[in-house]
């Protein structure tokens, strides 16, 4: 069996596990009473680093990186993620850190809130505000989200490092061709419920966004309220929800390997924010959307409270693919045969915020 790296930031620290030969450790927390928000694995390097964004009530939010697995931490002297004086803002929360592409060996980007994209050329050890979408037009329009106004997705091309997509909470998806340089809404067809009119140009409530492994142009997404597909980087969504208990949700995860295989985590409704049914299911489609089906062994089989939260629910890069999901009761489940089947591998944690995981050779 693959050896396994996960990474599970919770509401009061992170904890690292280990699978090695088919046994499961951890330790931790890591960064004790911080939450952590967001986590990367640059695994670009011979030793993958570790990127975590940590929010301290006292101190603030810091960026902080590790090149031995966690072992040792290196916090930058000066804040790695700093909005220039000249904005009159300062970062509550990074939301989310991700290692780009081959063809961008040394680029990380952050997203924050306020929704702002910053940029490192340097792995994550500094950071440089991507200016053009902090000063978009549309921005004085934005409308935060439940959980505030933030950047909480990036995603990028490996085979066109100019072109990154992001994802507002709640203006909705942005795409550049450009490396940055420029920006535009990429929303049409996703609807937004909650407003007057339903399809506008943007102000979505995206909550996540996942790229699928064998067609990097087809994009699913899980917004507040429907799930969508696009076949063509973005530019046009296409609602796939039909099958589901629930299109509402925060979750959404593709297979790393396998065409056209995606997950996502219903939940009930935005006015009752816990699983489907009360019923802990994750669902998969191995058809792009065209079908889903529950997938339930060895999850809990009574009524089931743990509500997964938008970057809660990760494959790793295995195959066949190990899937992870934590949820807000302190769980975390895991699949290691494409999520056919599960096992609880901790509980009693503190609200788990989100999962990261990678294959270790």
């Amino acid at each position: 069996m693959t050896d396994v790296l996960l990474t599970v930031g919770t509401r009061k620290g992170l904890f690292i596990g280990h699978r090695r030969g088919g046994t499961w450790e951890f330790d931790g927390p890591h960064f004790n009473a911080q939450a952590v928000y967001s986590i990367g694995i640059d695994a670009r390097r011979a030793v993958p680093r570790l990127l975590v964004g940590g929010d301290s009530e006292h101190w603030g939010p810091s960026v902080f990186h590790s090149d031995d697995l966690g072992r040792t931490w290196v916090e930058p002297p000066k804040p790695a993620v700093k909005f220039p004086k000249d904005t009159g803002a300062s970062v509550e929360r990074v939301w989310q850190l991700h290692p780009a592409g081959p063809a961008a060996p040394d680029v990380v980007y952050a997203g924050t809130e306020p929704a702002a994209l910053f940029r490192s050329d340097d792995g994550g050890e500094t950071f440089d505000l991507v200016r053009p979408l902090w000063e978009h037009p549309s921005r004085t329009k934005w409308v935060p989200g439940g959980g505030g106004e933030a950047v909480h997705t990036v995603v990028t091309d490996h085979r066109d490092p100019q072109a990154v997509t992001v994802a507002v909470s709640a203006a909705g998806v942005f795409r550049s061709k450009d490396g940055g340089a420029s920006w535009a809404p990429s929303n049409q067809g996703v609807s937004a419920v909650f407003l007057p009119d339903p399809n506008p140009e943007f102000g979505q409530c995206v909550h996540k966004i996942a790229q699928d492994a064998g067609d990097l142009d087809r994009l699913y997404l899980q917004n507040h309220w429907g799930v969508y597909r696009s076949d063509d980087a973005g530019a046009k969504w296409t609602d796939i929800g039909a099958g589901l208990p629930s299109d509402f949700g925060f979750a959404v995860a593709a297979h790393p390997h396998r065409p056209d295989t995606a997950y996502v985590f219903p939940i009930t409704a935005d006015s009752d924010r816990v699983p489907a049914g009360r019923r802990c299911r994750v669902y998969r489609t191995n058809d792009a959307g065209g079908s889903w089906e529950a997938l339930s062994a060895g999850l809990p089989e009574g009524d089931h409270f743990g509500t997964v939260l938008r970057d809660a629910l990760r494959t790793d890069d295995a195959d066949p693919a190990g899937v992870y999901f934590g949820n807000r009761n302190g769980e975390v489940y895991a699949s290691a045969d494409d999520g056919d089947s599960w096992q609880l591998l901790a509980s009693h944690l503190p609200d788990v915020l989100c999962v990261r995981a990678a294959a270790m050779g």
